[in-house]
C-alpha cells in the first residue's frame, strides 16, 4: 500500500482547483461566441373594426317639484310609474330597466340684502329628480320609444348611446387586425435591414374599453312604425380599437 504525504496532496488540491478557476471562463467564453444573444424588434399596430349597433342605452330623467317634499315625491312616483309601464308595454324586458339614480332636493331663496341687513335663507320647495336607465334592443322602436316618454311626463335626460350587446366577437376582428398589421410593419422593417423574425418574445393588447359612439358618416334613419312625429335617430356605426404590441428575436440572414 503507497501513501501520499500531506504536502503531495495539497499539491494535488491546488492544481486542480487551478485546472477548474482557468478552465470556467474560457468556457463560458467560447459558449458566449458560440451562441449570441439575438437582437430584438418591438413594434405597436392598432386594429380597427366596425360593426352596425344592436342595442341603444337611453337615460330618461322625471324632475317635479313641489312646495313640499312628499308633494313633489307622489307627482314624480306617479309620472315615472306611467314610464315604467309604457317602457314594458313598448316590449322592454325587467332586466333592461334600471334606475340610474334618485334624490330629493330642497330650493333655497336668498333674500337681497336690505340697509345692510341679511336675511336668512328659506326653502321655498323642493325638487324630486328620478333617472331610468333602459336597453333598446329593437332599434326600429327608438324613435318612437323617445316620443313616448316627453308625452308621458320625462323632461330631463334623453342620453342615447349606441352599442352592441356581443362586444367580444368584433373586438376579436379587431385584435386579429392589430396583429396583422403589426407583423406587416416588423416584416418591412427587418426587410429593410437585412434580417429577419425569429421567435415572439412578448406580446400584450390594451382595447379600449368606453361605450363606442355613432361615426360621423352615420345616415339618418327614420325609425318609427306608429307615428309620424316619432324622434329622427342614426344610428350609424360603433367603431372597435384594439392595439397590440409584439416583440421578435431578429434572425441573422
Amino acid at each position: 500500500m503507497s501513501f501520499v504525504s500531506l504536502a503531495g496532496r495539497r499539491a494535488l488540491f491546488t492544481a486542480a482547483l487551478a485546472a477548474t478557476l482557468l478552465s470556467t471562463p474560457l468556457a463560458a467564453v467560447a459558449d458566449e461566441t458560440r451562441r449570441p444573444d439575438p437582437g430584438v424588434i418591438t413594434v405597436s399596430a392598432e386594429g380597427v373594426a366596425t360593426i352596425a349597433p344592436d342595442m341603444a342605452v337611453v337615460s330618461l330623467g322625471v324632475v317635479r317639484e313641489a312646495e313640499t317634499a312628499r308633494a313633489a315625491l307622489d307627482a314624480n312616483n306617479e309620472a315615472m310609474t306611467q314610464v315604467l309601464a309604457a317602457m314594458k308595454d313598448e316590449g322592454i324586458a325587467e332586466r333592461d330597466l334600471q334606475t340610474g339614480a334618485f334624490s330629493i332636493q330642497p330650493r333655497w331663496f336668498y333674500p337681497p340684502n336690505r340697509d345692510g341687513q341679511a336675511e336668512q335663507p328659506r326653502i321655498t320647495g323642493y325638487t324630486v329628480n328620478n333617472t331610468l336607465t333602459l336597453r333598446i334592443r329593437d332599434l326600429s322602436r327608438l324613435g318612437a320609444i323617445l316620443d313616448a316618454s316627453v308625452s308621458l311626463g320625462v323632461n330631463q335626460g334623453g342620453d342615447v348611446i349606441f352599442t352592441n350587446d356581443d362586444q367580444e366577437t368584433i373586438r376579436e376582428a379587431a385584435r386579429r387586425d392589430a396583429v396583422v398589421k403589426a407583423k406587416a410593419k416588423a416584416a418591412t422593417l427587418t426587410e429593410a435591414l437585412g434580417v429577419g423574425l425569429g421567435r415572439i418574445t412578448q406580446i400584450s393588447e390594451n382595447s379600449l374599453s368606453a361605450p363606442p359612439m355613432p361615426m360621423v358618416r352615420a345616415e339618418m334613419a327614420m325609425m318609427s312604425a306608429k307615428s309620424d312625429s316619432s324622434v329622427p335617430v342614426a344610428s350609424g356605426e360603433n367603431e372597435y380599437r384594439v392595439s397590440v404590441s409584439v416583440s421578435w428575436e431578429l434572425a441573422q440572414q
